[in-house]
């Protein structure tokens, strides 16, 4: 089994005018897009769904439209990884740290998880933790971001991806 799973988050997109499109090209052959919250608006939703095998979760900064279609966290099973998601808002602490601690119970590998808009690949006590940072909303970073997992037999493999700036609206 070789697959290749596409990791974004705080998209925080209101308007279309197109930001998408590129992603959806560029990321056509992937087995999966997973999105850690904070989407904008509910057509963003609609639109991975109609363009990839999409799961994700709510952010704090989703209307109840997103927080009525989407869990706030999330566990899934690739290959043999267990996977959590979630989007790493609340009080104190670090997003990175909420996010360890939302899964601490469930033995995960690999948690996914956004809220700081900042790519984090790193690990924290034997669990792979992945924060994509922002395609579309970098804030203080210098990068647009996302990250491409790869899980097949051998392992994984994650490559943080980052683009000097958003593609134009078509």
């Amino acid at each position: 089994m070789h697959m290749q799973i596409a990791i974004i988050s705080d998209t925080h997109l209101k308007k279309n005018l197109g930001q998408l499109d590129y992603l959806a090209a560029e990321l056509q052959n992937i087995a999966l897009l997973i999105h850690a919250g904070d989407y904008g608006a509910a057509w963003v939703l609609t639109y991975l769904k109609n363009h990839f095998v999409f799961m994700g979760v709510w952010g704090n900064n989703d209307d109840d439209t997103i927080k009525t279609t989407l869990p706030e966290k999330m566990l899934l099973e690739v290959g043999t990884y267990k996977i959590g998601v979630c989007h790493g808002h609340g009080v104190g602490k670090t997003a990175l740290e909420r996010a360890y601690e939302t899964f601490i119970h469930d033995s995960v590998d690999i948690i996914i998880f956004g809220h700081s808009h900042q790519p984090i690949m790193s690990t924290k006590k034997k669990v792979l933790m992945l924060n994509p940072g922002s395609l579309t909303s970098k804030r203080k970073e210098r990068w647009f971001s996302y990250i491409l997992l790869t899980i097949d037999p051998n392992g994984l493999q994650a490559n943080l991806i980052m683009k000097e700036a958003t593609p134009p609206p078509h």
